[in-house]
């Protein structure tokens, strides 16, 4: 019952915690503190790390629509499959 009561008032710091600061999350300039931190600091990798994955995900995209849409030049034949 004790570690109940103890783990609920935790709970409950944690909450009021993240009520209180949640809100001041969003004003933070995320960019200039990964900037400010050391190249071999684990956030700053997984910060670059994520923007060299949407870079590749952006370049899929364009080059799977690419190879979709018909050539303009090549004629389309009924009845066959590329």
């Amino acid at each position: 019952m004790k570690k109940l009561l103890i783990a609920m008032a935790v709970l409950a710091g944690i909450a009021f915690l993240a009520k209180r600061f949640a809100p001041d999350l969003a004003k933070i300039d995320w960019e200039k503190k990964f900037d400010a931190m050391p190249d071999n600091a684990p956030p700053k990798w997984m910060f670059a790390n994520i923007g060299a994955i949407r870079d590749n995900t952006e370049r899929i995209i364009e080059l799977l629509e690419s190879e979709t849409e018909p050539d303009q030049d090549t004629p389309v034949i009924e009845g066959s499959t590329p």
